[in-house]
């Protein structure tokens, strides 16, 4: 590579630069498994204070 090349700026749409598209799937990752861990803890403190 030549440095004057190395200076000049790239403009790349975001589904081009990320070399796909983003399907949002950690979003429903992150729901659910914080909705399971709500459920759980839920179970177990009501089931101990019986």
């Amino acid at each position: 590579m030549n440095d004057e090349n190395r200076n000049e700026d790239i403009d790349l749409d975001k589904d081009r630069a990320r070399a796909g598209s983003t399907p949002h799937i950690g979003r429903y990752v992150l729901a659910i498994g914080t909705l399971i861990a709500i459920v759980a803890l839920s179970i177990i403190w009501i089931s101990g204070s019986k």
